[in-house]
């Protein structure tokens, strides 16, 4: 049986990976949290990206567009976002088909755990 590697990018299967993050473990870095929203688009989990949203930029509802099929992750540069910061950016390009987004996303800890702030899109 050949298990799958995670959405995210990362060579190990998704319950080892993203799945544990889904499942109530804290990202330990920005990445990760990022890596971890980036497959709950995937998989249009939109409890799990509401809940490490920051409050005071969480929307109240994620819609998905049904037609949207993710292919593939990229990270292209991390600034900060460790277990010794309390801020951190994460540059990546998200694929789709038809297409791609690259974004520098903000990130801050509130009460311990990664949030995901906002977002600048990049050409």
């Amino acid at each position: 049986m050949t298990t799958r590697s995670c959405p995210c990018g990362l060579p190990e299967a998704y319950e080892a990976c993203c799945g544990r993050f889904h499942s109530g473990a804290a990202a330990p870095t920005a990445e990760r949290l990022m890596r971890s929203r980036y497959c709950a688009f995937v998989r249009q989990d939109a409890g799990y990206l509401l809940r490490t949203w920051h409050p005071r930029t969480r929307p109240e509802r994620i819609d998905f567009d049904p037609r949207m099929r993710w292919t593939g992750l990229e990270v292209l540069e991390t600034d900060r976002g460790s277990a010794f910061h309390s801020s951190g950016t994460v540059t990546f390009r998200a694929s789709y088909r038809g297409g791609s987004l690259h974004e520098r996303s903000r990130f801050e800890r509130v009460d311990g755990a990664w949030v995901y702030v906002d977002g600048e899109f990049l050409e």
